[in-house]
């Protein structure tokens, strides 16, 4: 009766064929579990995992930037050392570590934040430093590295020889042209934040589209599996879309045909 009911009793290329065709109407079928429709589901459940997102995002861009930066300003100098001493720790600890070890810290012991739910602007500090602790690190590693290639170009030798202030040049003449590769790392780590929240949002029992994708998994609701994974890929190519248009404003030079 399932497989009649999820028309897998039918040929694979009928089957491509009904997905599809009900997919551009909006239909992706039922779930098993509830027993009711797929998008009902990931709708009320979109939302919460989105902010999080960007909570983690923005945050991780910050910091990450911003210690790449001073590390390739201040290199092979203490602070240079002690920056990505940080990113090597924040790529290193596992991030269902890091969200039990922030739990313990900051809500068992201290009290300060509340440990699962999606109410309020507290209940998303901790998850974010979850999700986004990864990113910040990578963001400075690739931040400092692209940096240190564009402080060593003619034009900044020649806009110090000048005596344009140092911190002109950097913000200047050095961040514009560093940024291009910098924002495809901040793209592809924008999808890798989508993916990565599934496992976040199992720690911290967080009502997204991760947690719901976890629940589908483990009651084999297939027709909810099928619909998270579409999502997710076709979020991944609108990113990156997002990451080539950018190139644009960013370097005027680039053009598209």
């Amino acid at each position: 009766m399932v497989r009649q009911e999820l028309g897998l009793d039918k040929p694979l290329p009928q089957q491509f064929v009904s997905f599809f065709t009900h997919m551009l109407q909006g239909d992706f079928g039922t779930s098993i579990r509830t027993r009711r429709a797929v998008s009902t589901e990931i709708a009320e459940r979109f939302f919460p995992t989105v902010m999080l997102t960007i909570t983690s995002m923005v945050w991780a861009v910050i910091f990450g930037m911003g210690i790449g930066i001073v590390s390739a300003v201040f290199r092979n100098q203490w602070p240079d050392r002690l920056g990505m001493t940080l990113a090597v720790s924040g790529i290193s600890f596992p991030a269902f570590a890091l969200g039990m070890l922030l739990m313990q810290i900051f809500s068992v012991q201290l009290g300060w934040l509340p440990t699962v739910g999606a109410a309020t602007w507290k209940h998303y500090i901790l998850p974010s430093i979850t999700l986004g602790a990864a990113v910040a690190a990578v963001m400075a590693r690739f931040t400092r590295a692209s940096f240190v290639e564009v402080i060593q170009e003619d034009f900044v030798r020649t806009a110090r020889a000048k005596g344009v202030r140092e911190r002109t040049v950097i913000i200047k003449h050095c961040l514009r042209n560093a940024l291009i590769p910098v924002v495809t790392m901040m793209g592809l780590q924008f999808g890798f934040l989508l993916g990565g929240s599934i496992l976040v949002e199992a720690v911290f029992n967080w009502p997204g589209l991760g947690r719901l994708l976890v629940d589908a998994v483990q009651m084999r609701d297939y027709p909810v599996i099928q619909t998270l994974v579409l999502l997710f890929s076709l979020e991944f190519i609108l990113i990156n879309l997002v990451v080539d248009v950018l190139y644009g404003f960013i370097n005027p030079t680039i053009r598209y045909k």
